[in-house]
């Protein structure tokens, strides 16, 4: 199966599912036992990853898991989707924040978005661990990489 446009539109993470949506969960769960919950429960609203795309070149680097990348840039309305694979849990909802934070946007936009902050804001890298930190920071620099090629 290869991803289909409609495939990277149809992401809900970033358009159903809002940053303030994440933010807001996050305030509200007390402990950071209940945030992993959700952390994983968010993992499991990314959409089916297509096993013809888990390519070297879809493959990113730095993560402890194995994490797969694949992008699509749609021309007219000058937004990148992103689709996100990792065989663990835990890391799949790691990545479903990054599409909260990034997925749909213009490549401008992406490259403009402070996820450090994010990061901070939901203390995330004082709650995981620096291996898994390292994985966050890879896949966020393979996305900024593939938008600083959009936008150039």
């Amino acid at each position: 199966m290869t991803a289909s446009e409609q495939d990277f539109k149809n992401n809900p993470l970033g358009t159903k599912t809002t940053l303030e949506d994440v933010t807001d969960a996050f305030e509200f769960l007390d402990d950071w036992e209940e945030r992993y919950a959700y952390i994983i429960d968010l993992g499991k609203q990314l959409p089916a990853f297509p096993d013809d795309a888990r390519l070297e070149e879809n493959y990113v680097h730095g993560c402890q898991s194995q994490v797969w990348l694949i992008h699509h840039y749609d021309e007219d309305t000058g937004k990148l989707y992103l689709l996100i694979d990792s065989d663990a849990m835990i890391v799949r909802g790691l990545a479903a924040i990054i599409l909260v934070a990034l997925n749909g946007k213009s490549p401008r936009e992406l490259l403009t978005t402070d996820i450090d902050e994010l990061f901070e804001e939901l203390d995330l890298f004082r709650h995981i661990s620096p291996t898994r930190g390292n994985g966050l920071r890879a896949m966020v620099s393979k996305i900024r990489d593939i938008a600083a090629a959009q936008a150039a």
